[in-house]
């Protein structure tokens, strides 16, 4: 049975109800206590988890048809919710936003967002910088996906790329702006040798993501991990290879801390 989305502007109306005394306690209770999840059959949508995490909901395309990912997103938008869509091809995307308003695709990411209401734009919720740094240009779309997901989170983003150890002077050139940020994602592929570098020039938080990049011997990524779980710099914190995303989602929860903190 579908139950009405539960996000934070619904809440808000609940809770002021309750201090208005248009609403009693057991009655908001009552409505609170329903965790909303709508059954589509093929996937169940668990419209609550924005208001428990405080993000997005994220739909992985890869393994789900066009008609999946755009009724799912369009559940999602209709709750009020934005919703990212991650691994998502341009063409695919071409068919999906038919159906889909206030849609933005960023091809080098890979990534859509659906917005939800009428905005256009994530609501920053933090003025901590995560700085994207990446080795080589081939290694870009890991390092976008990780980009656009921490943006998407609400965090102010800022990217140095192309600073690999082959011309360690490009990354020195940048000293000022690694040491302005107060969150890193280091994405390198080869010997995956870039974060060890930068965890041994600043006091922040350091996300390792290593990338399938490399000749044969970098075993689709493999040497890079485990170069990065080997790091000589201690406190590196590694994801799985080419998981922008994820380095992006840690990178904005470490973000927010922060942010809240220093209030």
């Amino acid at each position: 049975m579908w139950q009405s989305p539960m996000n934070e502007l619904k809440l808000n109306k609940i809770l002021h109800k309750v201090k208005s005394g248009k609403l009693s306690v057991d009655e908001a209770l009552e409505e609170l206590k329903q965790f909303p999840v709508e059954n589509l059959e093929f996937a169940r949508i668990d419209h609550h988890r924005s208001l428990r995490r405080g993000q997005p909901e994220v739909i992985y395309a890869p393994g789900k048809t066009d008609k999946q990912v755009s009724e799912i997103a369009l559940k999602i938008q209709k709750s009020g919710c934005d919703v990212i869509i991650t691994r998502i091809e341009k063409a695919r995307f071409r068919i999906i936003k038919k159906g889909l308003k206030s849609a933005k695709y960023f091809p080098d990411a890979r990534i859509a967002i659906v917005f939800g209401g009428r905005k256009a734009n994530p609501e920053m919720l933090t003025k901590a910088i995560v700085l994207v740094c990446c080795a080589g240009t081939s290694d870009m779309p890991v390092a976008e996906e990780a980009a656009i997901t921490a943006w998407a989170m609400g965090c102010p983003v800022e990217r140095l790329y192309d600073v690999g150890v082959a011309g360690i002077h490009r990354l020195f050139m940048e000293s000022e702006r690694i040491r302005r940020a107060d969150v890193l994602i280091v994405v390198a592929g080869m010997e995956g040798a870039l974060p060890s570098v930068i965890g041994g020039l600043v006091d922040k938080p350091v996300i390792a993501v290593p990338t399938s990049i490399g000749y044969g011997a970098s075993f689709g990524g493999l040497a890079a991990l485990l170069g990065m779980l080997n790091s000589c710099a201690s406190g590196i914190t590694v994801v799985n290879i080419d998981n922008g995303f994820g380095a992006g989602i840690a990178a904005s929860l470490i973000a927010k801390r922060i942010f809240a903190s220093e209030k």
